[in-house]
């Protein structure tokens, strides 16, 4: 049985925002949307690791909160496409400011750990490029090297 959110239910709006995008991958999944319409087999390719059983749970969450828009189409075979609705896309808008401040924060951290090690490090990407949803995953990271000071990526 899902939960009923309701608006008094919250101590701020940091904590409704949370309520909406916490998880390891609903941010993922609104990166690849914001990209583009998607079918459920493209979300999962896009978003790599993810189980069916998870993304399904997921876009079933995201849709109850008016956040990824359910298309299905009466055709045989059935065919079910995924987007973001409006206020979809005004949350990827509002977590690009955390995207950036995630790069800005590896990168700093993985030149400073280069300068001590006497190695230089050349991520290859620069903080105000390719900005995107800016949730720092999907093909824009596809671009940045998988271990930076040590730190795992994703």
């Amino acid at each position: 049985m899902r939960i009923v959110r309701r608006p008094g239910a919250f101590v701020c709006g940091i904590d409704a925002a949370m309520d909406v995008i916490g998880g390891k991958w609903k941010v993922l999944i609104l990166w690849a949307l914001n990209e583009r319409t998607c079918r459920f087999g493209e979300l999962r390719r896009a978003v790599t690791g993810v189980t069916e059983k998870v993304l399904s749970s997921h876009l079933k969450e995201l849709e109850d909160d008016g956040i990824v828009h359910r298309e299905v189409y009466a055709e045989v075979p059935p065919r079910v496409e995924y987007s973001l609705t409006p206020l979809g896309l005004s949350l990827n808008a509002a977590l690009e400011p955390l995207g950036l401040w995630g790069r800005e924060h590896i990168y700093r951290g993985a030149e400073e750990a280069g300068v001590e090690a006497g190695v230089g490090v050349d991520t290859g990407v620069g903080v105000d490029a390719g900005v995107g949803v800016g949730v720092g995953a999907g093909a824009d990271c596809a671009a940045e090297p998988q271990v930076v000071a040590g730190l795992g990526h994703g």
